[in-house]
């Protein structure tokens, strides 16, 4: 198991890094007024273009419209190096959110060092925040992305009602499945 990518970013139990960064919306989207106002907090990386960020869409969508009301949130953030990507850049992030009608807010991680800090590596990547800031949980949505009627293991959701329930997050991680992260070069 013990690659040197597992010792990047936030070990399981630890403190998730604070960030400040642009939202779609046209604001400045501070994670620390997310923890003063909600009892978890899902940060998922994510991009416009991926195959498997649109395959998740729609169930990341729905957990947002299933525990919002329970005092959860989902806040994207797309780390991904718009030279290389040109799609990926702020002005198409604005028209993907428009066209997905993405309920969570959208964020741009232009220096990638949000994504560096959490340990994110592929797209979608998802972690959980207690309100505390702890990472309870990190990794994959559900054990199937191409057929969500299929899916046996739904490790997000789960995490999610353990966190607001008070429970421990077993399992605390599991391995993401996506595309890689497109670092800048």
């Amino acid at each position: 198991m013990g690659d040197s990518m597992e010792m990047m970013g936030t070990a399981i139990g630890g403190y998730a890094p604070d960030f400040e960064l642009p939202g779609v919306d046209g604001s400045v989207h501070h994670l620390a007024r997310y923890l003063k106002k909600f009892r978890a907090v899902g940060v998922v990386f994510m991009c416009n273009h991926c195959p498997y960020v649109k395959l998740y869409l729609n169930r990341l969508k729905q957990l947002q419209t299933e525990f919002e009301p329970q005092g959860f949130t989902l806040i994207g953030i797309n780390p991904n190096d718009a030279t290389q990507f040109p799609e990926d850049g702020f002005e198409q992030m604005k028209t993907f959110a428009t066209d997905q009608q993405l309920n969570f807010p959208y964020l741009r991680d232009e220096t990638q060092d949000v994504a560096n800090s959490f340990g994110a590596l592929k797209t979608p990547h998802v972690f959980l925040l207690n309100q505390d800031g702890v990472l309870c949980y990190s990794g994959r949505i559900d054990d199937q992305p191409d057929r969500p009627e299929a899916a046996q293991v739904h490790s997000f959701r789960d995490a999610i009602v353990q966190v607001l329930s008070g429970a421990l997050v077993t399992p605390g991680a599991t391995e993401p499945i996506g595309c890689s992260i497109k670092w800048r070069t």
